[in-house]
């Protein structure tokens, strides 16, 4: 019995070490192309589409929806944002919410440009638009598979 166990013992720090160097190998890199439009009173909502694309050939079209609140006021339109992935390590990694912060400020030719993180995965988006928007705000970002 006790060889059993230090036999399972031994196996599990095994995979548990192998585990990183496995995933540093496998890791990719991403960029997501989206077009994105809301509107702020306190309470902000936006929602758009997007193509999640990886350096390893892999592409998946997604749905956007970003929500949360803060002292914000506006409407805008983001029109071909881009977005820059760090720290995923397979496509399935992308999806999900995002929590984050986010200044923004524009009047005619609005700007945006925030970092959201998912656990270990972060993505940096930046975009240009039409709109008038102000404030601080705080939400999620959440991307779907369409």
């Amino acid at each position: 019995m006790k060889r059993t166990t230090t036999a399972l013992l031994v196996l599990v720090l095994a995979a548990m070490l192998a585990t990183p160097a496995a995933q540093a190998a496998g890791n990719i890199d991403c960029e997501l192309n989206f077009n994105l439009s809301g509107w702020s009173i306190f309470y902000k909502t936006a929602s758009g589409q997007g193509t999640i694309t990886c350096d390893n050939g892999a592409s998946i079209p997604v749905s956007i929806r970003a929500k949360g609140g803060g002292l914000t006021v506006g409407k805008s339109n983001v029109i071909n944002g881009r977005g820059k992935f760090t720290g995923a390590y397979s496509l399935n990694d992308l999806i999900g919410t995002y929590g984050g912060a986010e200044v923004h400020a524009g009047a005619s030719r609005s700007s945006n440009a925030q970092v959201v993180t998912k656990g270990d995965i972060s993505l940096a988006l930046a975009g240009t638009g039409r709109g008038w928007d102000l404030g601080i705000g705080f939400g999620k970002f959440e991307i779907r598979r369409r």
